[in-house]
């Protein structure tokens, strides 16, 4: 099985090259964020404010990581379910943001959203927190220390593993899978 790799933030021409069902080795610079900084981002695009951080071509994981133990650069960082996003995810890739990665289903909005603006859908595998972690090489609040855990990090990555589930044309892993197993 072939594995793919791909700098972060991405272009358009990255995006396209990947299907649904994709394994990926992130390398770059990606962002944290969860349902707190998700709202406070959507109040400010909704003002006509500037962001935080620039969303342009920018991967955003959904992760509360947990404090790190000396000697690390950041505590567990697996995935948190991304349907607690879903809401705000179409108004995020409207702004530039290129991909996310979380666990679980995305919902038809998510999903058109995802085709309507060159986006995809990652997700990394739950439960794997400490092992992810590793492949985080530096990180950084960079806004809304206020949250905790749930503060936008800038995070260095080092062949982050992820399988595409929703691509820009619409596939979609999850309903394929269901689809091969159907009698």
């Amino acid at each position: 099985m072939e594995i793919k790799k791909i700098e972060a933030p991405l272009s358009d021409e990255a995006v396209l090259s990947l299907k649904a069902g994709d394994n990926v080795l992130i390398n770059g610079v990606i962002y944290t964020a969860r349902d707190a900084a998700h709202k406070k981002l959507v109040e400010l695009m909704d003002r006509g404010e500037d962001l935080p951080i620039d969303l342009a071509g920018q991967i955003i994981y959904y992760v509360g990581p947990t404090p790190a133990r000396p000697g690390q650069v950041i505590g567990s960082a697996g995935p948190t379910t991304s349907g607690r996003m879903d809401a705000y995810t179409p108004k995020m890739l409207q702004q530039g943001m290129k991909a996310c990665i979380g666990k679980g289903l995305r919902n038809q909005a998510v999903r058109e959203a995802l085709q309507d603006n060159k986006g995809l859908y990652l997700a990394a595998v739950g439960g794997a927190g400490a092992l992810l972690s590793k492949k985080i090489k530096k990180c950084e609040v960079v806004a809304y220390p206020e949250l905790g855990a749930e503060a936008i990090h800038r995070l260095e990555v080092e062949d982050f593993p992820v399988t595409v589930v929703n691509d820009a044309y619409g596939g979609d892993l999850y309903a394929e899978g269901a689809r091969a197993y159907a009698r």
